[in-house]
């Protein structure tokens, strides 16, 4: 069974984690897959999506503001948008993950999350979930 779905993300501002988890862990349980993949894509060119603690929202914040602390909005880029830092913060954290599915949920560590990581904020995003699974 492949299932395809996609959801809406308003994000706040120019650069945020924004806790996803509920809402791809309620897509795994209505698929009915009780085994399986999850693939998470973030279909942006200045967003990624990462897994990480989500238990302190102090850490969202260290890993936003170290990653702005490397690679500055007002560095000297080529790129005339003036968001070149927002597509190299995309291409560390990437476009896709992978979690398993197991007894119909997502296998995650006790302090894990899924975050959509926003870069060029505040927009509209989509986040698109695909389930392969039995």
């Amino acid at each position: 069974m492949i299932l395809f779905k996609d959801f809406k993300i308003k994000t706040p501002k120019r650069e945020v984690l924004v806790n996803i988890t509920s809402e791809v862990s309620k897509i795994v349980r209505e698929s009915g897959a009780k085994e399986g993949v999850c693939r998470i894509f973030v279909p942006h060119t200045t967003a990624g999506i990462t897994i990480n603690e989500n238990a302190d929202p102090a850490v969202m914040r260290d890993i936003i503001n170290f990653l702005g602390s490397l690679i500055p909005q007002r560095a000297r880029f080529a790129h005339m948008e003036g968001n070149s830092d927002a597509h190299i913060k995309s291409s560390l954290t990437g476009p896709s993950l992978d979690v398993i599915i197991h007894n119909r949920s997502l296998v995650l560590g006790t302090w894990q999350g899924l975050m959509f990581a926003e870069y060029d904020g505040p927009r509209n995003r989509r986040v698109i979930v695909q389930i392969q699974g039995e």
